[in-house]
């Protein structure tokens, strides 16, 4: 949100305060407490008629330190909250008389904080400035017709590049952007973003989060060119900084505080095969689709039912469409006896012809408005109401549920949507601030489904297909792309929010191979197969047609069985790296920024990645199969073709549609699993 006109002016209707200087401060046991008047106060009577804005610093982790900056202290703390993992640490608290300024310092973080001249706060890592707040950062804003706001302004210095804040499919680089965190059914060529999440990441080698569940606003460089501002509605503002020195070391400060993924189990990293969305299908179809796969010698690991597992209108009421699949668990059966898992679509919208419908309003487990009256909508589902997960006997109600598909035999669920929730005349169970419940939603949503998984299948077995998120979905994986069209340019877009979101603490990142919307064109679907095989998990889903590579031509058929089998080939070398990813929170497919931060022409790529530290991916784009890629230093060779190349440099080169860009570092496991012997030393 923007609250200026230019450097001098404000907008209309809106007035804005700042800290002018310290005041005073106190040390209340581990916490750092600045208060600072919004004018000099040069005597008595400067005291009256004016506000204070309160500063406090506290240390929840070591190298990390956690800002709160408060208006009126006294309003009612505005609930859900991130759950954050305190280990909290004893900050040292010195004053310089010299330097006339307090330091507070969490491991080799410090915040120094000027108590002469005008308001600074100079955020160091091993002394060295990171960023700062300072004079004009911080506002307390009131709005015509909206009520007031707190914003915070951390500069950015020459060439920083900001990266993150959720799965967002526009630019990589985040700087001359404005950003609304607020999760939305948008689709993939928008602004809007299913997973959003208030952490940004800096080529510096800091992290910001904003402490808020709610509707926060960032402007990159976009209003304050030389700062990255980010505000929220209300008296208060909380954010944290996490120092850590490189990009990796800072995702695993970052995620031991926000949590990080568990261990997925091994068959997940296989190719999953869906129903597709709208097209017709039954029992017949989906085995005609697993042995088509299998007489083609394409492995398959996942077979996932799509919304029309159930009959129309009545979604979600679980229950199998008898018309097309009269005999579930025979179905399931068969399935499982071709070795396959089996992953069925789910929502948490309760339509008003599901028998769950009159059970849930019967019970009070059915969202409600501040009339009493049950929330309905007819977008997406006649009638429908939402399940009030912030109730926890609704949560346990919809998990029971599920428990039902699971003796079945299903092993997965895609947990589809959770976006659209309201926030106008909205009263949740546990009496959570509808603008802070709307992007929680969906983290209560996935976690009573994972938590549910895992305590029937067991610590390492429970993974969903999951849409929306935000900050600490990483905890319940995996998270897909959502809605994107069937395109080469559709195809970048889905690169980039992957990158954006496996920025922001997300372990795990997949993508609809071929595209949702429409029918790719077959050398697209061939291009798409290759990224979609060479990225952490890869799923064949569309809309309204199907993603069986027959359906396109022969040559899909080759592709598809070759990224296939190459994806089985790297498997140790993935579950290595999804190890480190549980361990450290460090992503499976990460930027080339992140993997590489010491080199500048790492920065702003956005059309090629790392698949964990070894291997680099650059996707074929183009229809022409041109790639034009860079190597960073080192010896790399490709892994299909075993051209050896010295890093250093931007390359460009042509593949057909059984290549494109993917190097390996010369010596490693990745490249000896899929090369072996004749790998060089």
């Amino acid at each position: 949100m923007k609250f200026t006109n230019g450097y001098w002016l404000l907008r209309d209707g809106v007035t804005l305060q700042r800290p002018a200087e310290v005041h005073d401060l106190e040390i209340r046991e581990d916490e750092l407490v600045v208060h600072a008047p919004v004018t000099r106060i040069l005597r008595r009577g400067d005291t009256l008629n004016k506000p204070v804005i309160s500063v406090s610093f506290t240390a929840p982790r070591e190298d990390v330190i956690a800002v709160r900056i408060e208006h009126f202290a006294g309003l009612r703390e505005s609930l859900p909250r991130f759950e954050l993992r305190d280990a909290p640490v004893t900050p040292a608290i010195t004053r310089d008389e010299a330097a006339q300024s307090v330091e507070f310092t969490s491991g080799r973080l410090t915040a120094r904080i000027a108590l002469q001249g005008p308001w600074q706060v100079d955020y160091l890592w091993d002394g060295e400035v990171l960023t700062s707040s300072t004079e004009r950062s911080i506002g307390y804003a009131q709005v015509e017709g909206e009520g007031p706001y707190v914003h915070e302004q951390l500069s950015l210095d020459v060439g920083e590049s900001i990266y993150g804040l959720g799965e967002r499919f526009g630019a990589f680089v985040k700087n001359g952007q404005s950003i609304d965190i607020w999760n939305a059914d948008g689709g993939t060529s928008s602004e809007q973003a299913y997973k959003n999440v208030p952490f940004y990441l800096s080529s510096k080698g800091y992290g910001v989060l904003v402490d808020d569940a709610g509707p926060v606003s960032f402007e990159v460089g976009s209003e304050n060119v030389s700062a990255t501002q980010f505000s929220v509605p209300g008296e208060r503002l909380r954010y944290e900084v996490y120092g850590g020195g490189t990009p990796l070391e800072v995702i695993e400060r970052y995620t031991a505080r926000s949590g990080r993924p568990p261990a997925l189990p091994e068959w997940s990293f296989g190719l999953w095969l869906s129903t597709s969305f709208t097209t017709d299908y039954d029992e017949a179809t989906v085995l005609s689709f697993v042995d088509g796969m299998a007489e083609r010698d394409i492995p398959l690991s996942v077979f996932h039912f799509d919304c029309f597992w159930m009959r129309g209108f009545h979604w979600s009421d679980f229950t199998w469409d008898p018309a097309t699949f009269p005999d579930p668990r025979g179905l399931i059966r068969k399935l499982h006896d071709r070795g396959l898992k089996v992953c069925v679509w789910i929502n948490p919208y309760i339509a008003q012809r599901s028998h769950l419908f009159a059970e849930g309003a019967e019970k009070g487990y059915l969202l409600r408005t501040t009339e009493g009256s049950i929330w309905q909508s007819d977008l997406w589902q006649a009638g429908m109401a939402l399940v009030d997960f912030s109730n926890p006997e609704a949560a346990a109600w919809y998990a029971s549920k599920l428990d039902a598909l699971l003796e079945d035999g299903v092993d997965a669920f895609k947990t589809d949507f959770g976006e659209r929730i309201p926030v106008e005349g909205i009263a949740w169970h546990d009496g959570a601030d509808p603008l802070r419940e709307h992007n929680y939603y969906t983290h209560r949503f996935n976690r009573t489904v994972f938590e549910l998984l895992e305590r029937r299948r067991g610590t390492g077995e429970a993974i969903v297909f999951a849409r929306s998120a935000t900050a600490g979905g990483q905890q319940f994986p995996v998270h897909w792309g959502g809605d994107c069209e069937s395109t080469y340019v559709a195809m970048a877009q889905s690169l980039r929010g992957g990158l954006s979101l496996t920025s922001s603490g997300f372990g795990y990142w997949s993508h609809d191979i071929g595209g949702f919307e429409g029918t790719p064109d077959p050398t697209v679907f061939k291009r798409w197969t290759a990224f979609g095989l060479l990225s952490s998990h890869s799923r064949l889903h569309g809309s309204n047609s199907y993603r069986v590579p027959w359906a396109f031509d022969q040559e899909s058929v080759d592709v598809m069985r070759e990224f296939t089998v190459l994806k089985q080939k790297l498997l140790p070398y993935l579950l290595e790296t999804a190890e480190g990813t549980t361990v450290t929170g460090a992503p499976v497919m990460r930027s080339m920024a992140m993997q590489f931060p010491a080199d500048p022409a790492c920065r702003p790529l956005d059309t090629q990645y790392m698949l964990g530290p070894d291997v680099l991916v650059a996707p074929v784009f183009q229809e022409s199969g041109r790639v034009e890629m860079y190597l960073p230093e080192g010896e790399w060779v490709h892994l299909i073709d075993g051209e050896e190349v010295a890093g250093g440099r931007f390359l460009s080169r042509t593949y057909d549609v059984h290549s494109l860009g993917v190097y390996a570092r010369a010596g490693t496991r990745a490249l000896q699993l899929v090369r072996g012997a004749e790998v060089t030393a």
